[in-house]
């Protein structure tokens, strides 16, 4: 029997091997004899299309309607545009109007022909044709397309607000001090791999127009503090190790300065005192494009140290368990481990007024607020109390759980069962009924008893064989935040123990306890526990010791009698007895005289004691927001690569390698390349740079710009 083939190849020559173009599509070329005298690959030639090595079509080039329409759909299906053009010799430009002319005028605007069914008048439905698609020129019409589109995206951009500002406008930007205003050839740089969060920044957090809306010129020290956290220098005296010339041109900043000019741009920006507002405008930035989740806001406390010579208030060191000078660094995640917003509070911080400030202050900005998850610290009947008479959802640990009641429980009772993080645990869910009444000046102001019911969820970690519960409210029957026990469970193992990853990982990658100038002033909290009660608690112990053993004395003392056998009036039992009395009554009177003391005193009435001092953190704050948006861009960035890299435990540490690579930049009149050296992961790698191309980078203050960051370079892969 004749063997069959799809086409006729007896005016073909010999195939080339198969050309792999991505998403798993091979390419077979069968160039036509005629014209090949030169070897050159011409587009007259039929193509064999594989797809994980089965034949899916062949196609012949011949025809432009065929080959438009297969060149579209193998980039929609996941094959790489640049692959293709150096297989099929076609133009990248050719391949992007193409797929433009699909998405804007249909299957009939890409074939350029109008098919008329047998049934219909052909001027009919010409016309009929012609007035959803328009006549003249496709290429002219994307190109008014694509210019409208970024009128339409500049307009975006530059929407935010800007009413802290003087006049309530953006400030200007002096020419000199434009980004990437010098036009230079290709410069090695061994700061490339910092390129990848600018770019993210730019595109996704609208990053540049916001900090040159709100501090003008002085937005150059933002920059620097991204090389800092990007590159984790942990202060701006280690500013000296870096190479000025190449940061500054990664930076766009030509040339970083001296670390005098640096601290002078600094201090104009820490200057106009807009770190709020920035940080406001940021955040609701996140919420209002959805980059960050909505759902389950988990808050925790962080130290930040203190080491030098003045009075401060002390936070609390969870390591060390013990009090250390400093400040609490309140900071709010959603699921993800994104920072939704934080705030840096003297001492210790109140973490409990923290979670109403959060549903009050993002209360505008959300429908309902999300459900808040925290420690143990945030436990008590008079907090829970009140987030449900103020509708605040939120899931904790319970705080004094009956662990002999947990441990006599039957094992069949955990009826449900689930996996988090490689730990099986087994789970059930209860009810606790509370009723918290409030104490005499509660109720004096006002307060009564409040009756309400708890989700009580039990949590039994099989790795471990131990036993906790936590407590949960998800609102109203009716309401439509709801939670499963096994979503109240998961949110509450979320991020703590083994699952708490944010602050290990942000004090390890970036500089997260550091703070740019100490401005201290007197502080507003100035009480202190009252000296005089310790004072007076200690000559109480004093007493209490003194009668305790005067007591196991007197009892082992036998009383000493006259012949006639009387009690004699001098004996040693006597004397006891005696000096128990005079103890006993200095003791009442020590505690009368403590009862009248008040518990707090302001520090400045006492004698020997300095005043507390208050740390200015206007410069933290603005050090921490790039801290949070460089953070924030990591998570971004390494949701790109994660298609193309299945080993999980790797890929945040590829992604470090490839923000630590060295490359080369270009700056050009409209455009800023970078090229970073390659590595071993390509098809990761291929993949982020694949999203960050297409990502449009402009540079709200000068021209428009096309920033693109290609993660390895064509000639050093050997292309």
């Amino acid at each position: 029997m004749k063997e069959t083939t799809l086409f006729d190849l007896e005016d073909a020559v010999k195939p080339q091997q198969k050309i792999n173009v991505g998403g798993g599509f091979q390419l077979e070329l069968y160039p036509r004899k005629k014209g090949d005298s030169t070897g050159k690959i011409h587009l007259d030639c039929q193509v064999v299309i594989y797809r994980n090595g089965n034949l899916e079509r062949t196609v012949d080039f011949n025809d432009h309607a065929a080959k438009r329409i297969a060149v579209v759909e193998l980039v929609e299906h996941g094959a790489i545009q640049n692959h293709l053009v150096d297989a099929l010799g076609l133009s990248r430009q050719s391949i992007h109007n193409w797929r433009e002319t699909k998405k804007h005028f249909g299957l009939e605007g890409l074939i350029n022909n109008y098919r008329v069914p047998e049934s219909k008048n052909r001027a009919k439905h010409r016309k009929e044709k012609a007035s959803r698609l328009g006549n003249g020129n496709k290429a002219r019409k994307l190109e008014d397309l694509r210019r409208k589109a970024r009128n339409e995206e500049d307009s975006k951009q530059l929407s935010l607000d800007f009413s802290c500002c003087p006049g309530g406008t953006a400030e200007t930007i002096s020419p000199d001090n434009q980004l990437f205003s010098e036009e230079h050839d290709w410069k090695p740089t061994r700061y490339a791999g910092v390129f990848p969060y600018l770019i993210s920044l730019i595109s996704k957090w609208n990053w540049l127009v916001l900090i040159q809306g709100y501090f003008g010129d002085s937005y150059r020290i933002f920059l620097v503090f991204l090389l800092m956290a990007g590159r984790n220098i942990r202060s701006m005296e280690q500013l000296k190790h870096v190479r000025v010339k190449e940061a500054g041109a990664l930076l766009g900043l030509g040339c970083l300065p001296a670390r005098e000019k640096l601290w002078q741009w600094f201090q104009q920006a820490a200057a106009k005192e807009r770190s709020q507002a920035v940080l406001l405008a940021y955040f609701s930035h996140q919420i209002r494009t959805g980059l960050i989740s909505v759902w389950l806001w988990f808050t925790d406390g962080h130290l930040l140290p203190y080491s030098g010579h003045k009075k401060v208030h002390k936070a609390y060191n969870t390591q060390r368990r013990m009090p250390f000078p400093g400040q609490t660094n309140l900071v709010s995640c959603d699921r993800t481990g994104r920072i939704v917003d934080f705030s840096i509070e003297e001492g210790k911080g109140d973490l409990r007024q923290r979670i109403f400030e959060l549903a009050k202050k993002w209360s505008t900005e959300l429908q309902s607020p999300p459900i808040m998850v925290f420690d143990r610290e945030g436990s008590g009947l008079a907090f829970f109390s009140e987030l449900v008479k103020k509708n605040v959802c939120f899931a904790t640990w319970e705080k004094h759980a009956n662990h002999k009641r947990l441990s006599a429980l039957p094992v069949d009772k955990f009826s449900n069962s689930f996996s988090l993080n490689g730990k099986e645990y087994r789970f059930f869910e209860e009810e606790k009924i509370c009723e918290y009444c409030p104490d005499e000046a509660e109720a004096k102001a006002g307060l009564t008893a409040h009756k309400f019911s708890l989700r009580r969820i039990v949590l039994w970690n099989l790795s471990s064989d131990r036993r906790a519960s936590g407590l949960a409210w998800d609102g109203n029957p009716d309401s439509s935040r709801g939670l499963t026990a096994r979503e109240c469970a998961e949110a509450i193992l979320s991020r703590w123990g083994a699952s708490e990853n944010t602050f290990k990982h942000l004090n390890s990658r970036h500089p997260l306890h550091y703070h740019p100038g100490f401005e201290l002033s007197d502080s507003e909290k100035q009480l202190i526990s009252n000296p005089e009660i310790k004072k007076s608690q200690g000559r109480i112990s004093g007493f209490e010791k003194r009668l305790s053993k005067l007591y196991r004395e007197v009892t082992k003392t036998e009383d000493a009698r006259k012949k006639d056998g009387s009690v004699r009036s001098n004996s040693k039992k006597q004397r006891l007895s005696e000096q128990i009395s005079n103890l006993e009554e200095q003791l009442s009177f020590e505690k009368e005289i403590k009862k009248q003391l008040p518990e707090q005193v302001d520090v400045s009435t006492l004698v020997n004691y300095g005043s507390f001092k208050r740390i200015d953190n206007e410069g933290k704050y603005l050090f921490d927001f790039v801290t949070t948006s460089v953070w924030n861009s990591r998570k971004q960035l390494v949701d790109w690569l994660c298609p193309e890299f299945t080993n999980e435990n790797e890929l945040v540490d590829l992604f470090y390698a490839i923000s630590n690579c060295q490359g080369w930049i270009k700056t050009g009149p409209t455009n800023v390349v970078v090229r970073l050296e390659p590595l071993q992961q390509r098809p990761a790698g291929d993949q982020g740079a694949a999203r960050l191309r297409d990502l449009p980078v402009r540079d709200p203050g000068r021209l428009r710009r096309r920033a693109r960051d290609r993660f390895y370079d064509r000639r050093l892969r050997g292309r």
